[in-house]
């Protein structure tokens, strides 16, 4: 395909920049769902959502001049300007409970870090609902609940998620490590306990 059909973000925002409107419709269609995702993932409603995706391009839109691609990626630009919208949001709510006071968990080995082992949310999701994995993560406070929805959920790198943060990638570590512990916790806490047989069981021959 011809470089012109298919250009990078970075051209995009150089198009837009000139006010290109073709430019910025390719660049909402190409990062739409992503942001939508991330922003519902974060808080886990709807209209927060779409409000959050609308206004991220209006933002964009108005602070094109002030993107800087030697500080990071048009896709973290936007990330990190629908974080904000979001936190935004979830700021008038405080619905979340918080993990700040609790014991901090052991740093987690290099293995448990590595991009090929299993996320967490896949592993809890072989033996708990979807639905109450959604709960757990959306009672999190918002600094934990967006490394784990930028970590494990859309998969990015610890690079990429201080990136659109604005924080060190020990400190995402760090958050993102609590933040398994703690959901891990909370899910084991209400897995169903088995029930007690009276007398001894007999194992079927």
């Amino acid at each position: 395909m011809p470089e012109q059909d298919h250009p990078s973000d970075e051209e995009l925002v150089r198009r837009i920049a000139a006010h290109d409107e073709d430019a910025f419709t390719m660049l909402y269609r190409r990062h739409q769902q992503r942001i939508y995702r991330f922003a519902l993932q974060m808080s886990g409603q709807p209209g927060i959502a779409e409000e959050a995706v609308q206004e991220t391009f209006l933002a964009f839109l108005r602070q094109t001049a002030c993107y800087n691609p030697a500080r990071g990626t048009p896709a973290a630009f936007l990330h990190g300007i629908a974080r904000h919208q979001v936190l935004r949001a979830l700021e008038r709510e405080r619905s979340y409970v918080s993990i700040d006071s609790q014991e901090p968990a052991k740093e987690a080995s290099a293995a448990d870090h590595s991009n090929g082992h299993a996320g967490l949310l896949e592993h809890l999701s072989r033996s708990q609902s979807i639905a109450a994995m959604r709960q757990a993560v959306l009672a999190l406070p918002p600094r934990y609940r967006e490394i784990v929805v930028l970590c494990e959920i859309e998969q990015m790198s610890y690079a990429q998620a201080a990136e659109i943060t604005g924080c060190a990638v020990g400190t995402v570590r760090s958050r993102l490590h609590r933040a398994r512990a703690f959901l891990v916790k909370k899910m084991r806490a209400e897995e169903p306990q088995p029930s007690r047989r009276h007398g001894s069981e007999r194992c079927l021959t």
